[in-house]
């Protein structure tokens, strides 16, 4: 019996040893050498060193001066460690009544204009850093009146931070808030 356990014993230890901590080490490495940033989650700091925010996870915005995100389902609303859906389907009546409440506001801002989809709707993650270009740029009359600009200026800075799909074909054209009211932030700062 001992010699039919012991290749199994033997491959586990083995698997586990690669799977379990070369592969993770190599990976590890490779991403601090070549890819250093995203590796540590593209942090931004401000001029004092503090960490501010990141490239990569969405944060929640709501002041009339910034760019709105999309809707957050992680947490109370972009709690990084409760990342989640709300796994909610398409007939649930809190989903509808939250969406409902979400066009409402938006109808505000921009009335008589058609709402994007992720201007209601939440991510997979519920932490995702871009919006369509529709949607902020639906949102560009009402940034400009709270930081006294012009709509084509606030139009224009979206316009410069729009990304393109990778490689050309993959994914859809998008706009990370972070970067935009950062630039928003540099450009028309809000005197308090």
């Amino acid at each position: 019996m001992l010699s039919n356990l012991r290749p199994a014993i033997v491959m586990i230890a083995l698997f586990t040893l690669l799977t379990g901590l070369i592969y993770p080490m190599a990976v590890t490495g490779i991403a601090q050498t070549l890819f250093r940033a995203q590796a540590d989650g593209q942090l931004v700091r401000d001029a004092s060193g503090q960490v501010i925010g990141s490239h990569l996870i969405g944060q929640g915005f709501a002041k009339p001066q910034y760019l709105h995100p999309r809707p957050s389902a992680a947490g109370t609303g972009y709690d990084a460690s409760n990342s989640a859906g709300s796994n909610m389907g398409p007939l649930n009546p809190k989903l509808a009544d939250r969406m409902k409440g979400d066009a409402v506001a938006i109808r505000k801002d921009a009335p008589g204009m058609a709402i994007p989809a992720d201007a209601v709707t939440t991510s997979g993650s519920g932490l995702d850093p871009d919006i369509s270009p529709a949607y902020a740029h639906l949102q560009a009359p009402r940034i400009a009146a709270a930081r006294r600009a012009s709509a084509a200026d606030v139009d224009a800075m979206i316009t410069a931070q729009t990304g393109g799909a990778l490689l050309g074909f993959i994914g859809q054209p998008h706009v990370n808030v972070f970067d935009v009211n950062r630039a928003l932030d540099a450009r028309f700062p809000v005197k308090i």
